[in-house]
Formats: C-alpha cells, sequence, structure tokens
C-alpha cells in the first residue's frame, strides 16, 4: 500500500513536471507570436508609406516636374521593396499560423495532462481514505482486543503462521448470528416496566376522568338542548297566540300565524304568514308597506306582552297606515301603554292625540333648534279653565 502511494505521488510530480515544461513552451510560443506581431505592424506600416510615396511621385509625374525615367526607376524599386515585404508577410503569416497550430496541440497536451493529473489526485485521494480507514478499523480492533483481556503481541505470535483470513471470517459470522439469535438482553426491562406500568396506571386514571368529564359534559349540553327547545317551544306558542289574537284587532279581521322553517327547534327559523281581510294567506314580504307594518306591530306587541320592557321606541310606523289603521294602531298602543312606556315618533295628527305628552323642535330663527315639550292633561285643563 505504501509503495503504491509512492508510486502514485512521483507520478503526480512528473505530470506536474510536464505540466509545467508545457506552461514554459507554450509562454514562448506566446512570446514569438507577438514578436511576429510586431514585425508584421512594422511591415504593414512601410507599405502605407510607400503607398503614399507612391501617390506623391504619381502626382508630381502629372505636374512633370521630374524625369520620367528617375521616377520610373524609383517606381520600380518601390515595387521591388513592396514584392519583398508581400513576401515577408506572407511568411510572418505561415509562420504565424504555424505557431497558432502548435499552441492548440500544446493547449491539448495540457489539458490532456491535468485531466491525468486529476485521475492521478482522486485516485491518491481514494487510497488515503482507505488507508485512513484500514488504520481507524486497526484501532479498534486493537481496543476490542485490550477490552477483552488479550495483548496484541502476544495473540499475534500465538497465531500460525499459515492462517486462513477467510476461515476466521466464517466462524466469525456464524458466531455473529449465534449472537443475533439469543436477543438482545436488556438488565434494566425490569425497572422500565415498573415505570411504564406506573405511567399506564397514571395515563388510565386520566383517561377515566376525561371520560367521566366528557359524559357530564355532554350530559349537560343534552339538558340544555332539551331546555332550550321547551323553552323555545313554549315561547314560539305563546307569541304565536298573540298574534293570532292582535292581527285581527289591528287589522280590523283577517288572520295571521307564525310558521317554523325547520324541523329542529335549535336551527329552525320563523316565517310570519298573514292574510289581510279580503286576501289569501301569503308571507309577509308579499304585502304592502302599510301591511307589513302592522304585521310587524302585531309581532312586536305580542312580544312586548309576553315579556314586557320598560320602553318601547316606534320610529313612523304609522308613516304607510291609512286613517282606519291609524285608529286602530292608537288604541293599540294606548291600550298598551298601560304595562309599557311607549316612545314614538310621528307625523299623524291622530297618533298624537294617543299620546300624553309632545315633544317637538322648531326652527324660528335660521339654524336655530328649540325644543318645545307640550303636557295635553294639562293643556287640556287650561283649554277647560278658558
Amino acid at each position: 500500500m505504501l509503495e503504491a502511494r509512492e508510486e502514485a505521488r512521483m507520478n503526480a510530480r512528473e505530470a506536474a513536471d510536464q505540466a509545467h515544461a508545457l506552461a514554459l513552451s507554450l509562454e514562448s510560443k506566446r512570446s514569438s507570436l507577438a514578436s511576429l506581431e510586431q514585425a508584421l505592424a512594422r511591415m504593414e506600416n512601410q507599405i502605407r508609406q510607400i503607398e503614399s510615396r507612391r501617390t506623391e511621385i504619381a502626382q508630381q509625374l502629372a505636374a512633370g516636374s521630374d524625369p520620367i525615367a528617375e521616377l520610373e526607376t524609383e517606381r520600380q524599386t518601390y515595387l521591388d521593396q513592396r514584392l519583398l515585404v508581400d513576401r515577408q508577410l506572407v511568411e510572418a503569416r505561415r509562420v504565424l499560423e504555424d505557431c497558432d497550430i502548435e499552441m492548440r496541440k500544446f493547449e491539448q497536451q495540457r489539458h490532456n495532462l491535468e485531466q491525468e493529473l486529476s485521475g492521478l489526485r482522486e485516485s491518491l485521494s481514494e487510497k488515503k481514505l482507505a488507508a485512513q480507514a484500514l488504520q481507524m478499523r486497526a484501532e479498534q480492533l486493537a481496543e476490542a482486543i485490550a477490552a477483552s483481556g488479550l495483548d496484541l503481541e502476544t495473540l499475534l505470535g500465538e497465531l500460525a503462521e499459515d492462517i486462513d483470513a477467510a476461515q476466521w471470517r466464517q466462524q466469525l459470522a456464524d458466531l455473529a448470528q449465534k449472537i443475533a439469535r439469543l436477543e438482545p438482553v436488556n438488565l434494566a426491562a425490569i425497572q422500565e416496566h415498573a415505570e411504564q406500568s406506573e405511567r399506564k396506571t397514571y395515563l388510565d386514571n386520566q383517561l377515566a376522568d376525561l371520560t367521566s368529564a366528557m359524559e357530564t359534559l355532554e350530559n349537560a349540553i343534552k339538558k340544555i338542548d332539551r331546555e332550550t327547545r321547551q323553552r323555545f317551544k313554549e315561547t314560539f306558542d305563546r307569541v304565536n297566540a298573540g298574534v293570532q289574537e292582535l292581527f285581527p284587532r289591528l287589522f280590523g279581521g283577517g288572520h295571521a300565524y307564525l310558521e317554523l322553517t325547520g324541523d329542529d327547534l335549535l336551527s329552525t327559523g320563523v316565517s310570519i304568514m298573514a292574510r289581510p281581510p279580503g286576501k289569501r294567506v301569503s308571507n309577509i314580504t308579499l304585502l304592502s308597506g302599510g301591511e307589513k307594518a302592522l304585521t310587524a306591530v302585531s309581532l312586536v306587541f305580542a312580544i312586548f306582552a309576553l315579556n314586557p320592557a320598560p320602553f318601547c321606541l316606534l320610529d313612523e310606523v304609522d308613516a304607510p297606515l291609512d286613517e282606519a289603521n291609524v285608529g286602530r294602531f292608537s288604541n293599540m298602543v294606548r291600550e298598551m301603554s298601560e304595562k309599557v312606556q311607549f316612545i314614538f315618533v310621528s307625523h299623524n295628527k291622530a297618533t298624537m292625540e294617543a299620546a300624553s305628552q309632545l315633544c317637538g323642535v322648531t326652527m324660528r330663527e335660521p339654524g336655530v333648534s328649540r325644543l318645545v315639550q307640550v303636557d295635553l292633561a294639562e293643556a287640556t285643563k287650561l283649554a277647560g279653565a278658558a
């Protein structure tokens, strides 16, 4: 294992050296390429200068300032220089292309070497991990041997030289299976059983208490539901009887009653069915405004007759009523006022006549309101005295 590790390290160092050499060669090629590019730039600059000179000569020839033969000789010289520069430029480009090709080859070689080096590093890392695992396993075995009261050196000396590791592993596996069949022995099981038994007894008592409390709560709910149904049914019957009694008195005839919309008294709704004189029985929503008002008044008065409140406030209930209905409404208010104090808002004179005291608001001056109160009994006395 150590020889393999050393060999891997040597291979890694060689690969690193090769990669370094390739990097140096690549840098040298890059320097040569930069020099060639600079030479190429200089040649191109010379070509531009020659072209500029040729243009000047052509202009001079056109002007006839110099002999044609000299200019032709000079032109030929420059053409020769240009051909030479062109050949140098072609050669430089060829060299540049060769350098590019060689540089790509070096790049490919460097990439291959880096991959090989990466593989060697991974292999070396795996071997290091395997060596560490073997070292840890050896330390664990040494600790287990020491814990069993044996000496490792003595034990190794007593082992035979021709020992078969596979046979020992098989015997160890058979022994492990035999131990597994014995099942683990928990020496603290008796104490744990006592603790769990005590906890079970506690939980059983808690469950019994919760069950008893739930039964008590369910019985209380049933009792409340039963009493609620009974009281709701009694109240509904009494209010229904009051509506049936008061409706004909307010309408001068007809018939009205309350109707449950459901079977369960705890969740049912209540509908008012009314039949004014000369009409068929219908829901209150199908009546006119005045009929709805009188029907609602009959329901309110029936509820007040069942459980009178200290006072009742009526806000322009008589507004949609005609004169005959206003009279019956006033009589009913006067009769109910013996048990309930009524406070009503009205603009109807007939309704005001049924009141014992009037309160009004006047505005003698713009923006200034004034409250006016009139006791009808005192006013009647004063009128009789006058």
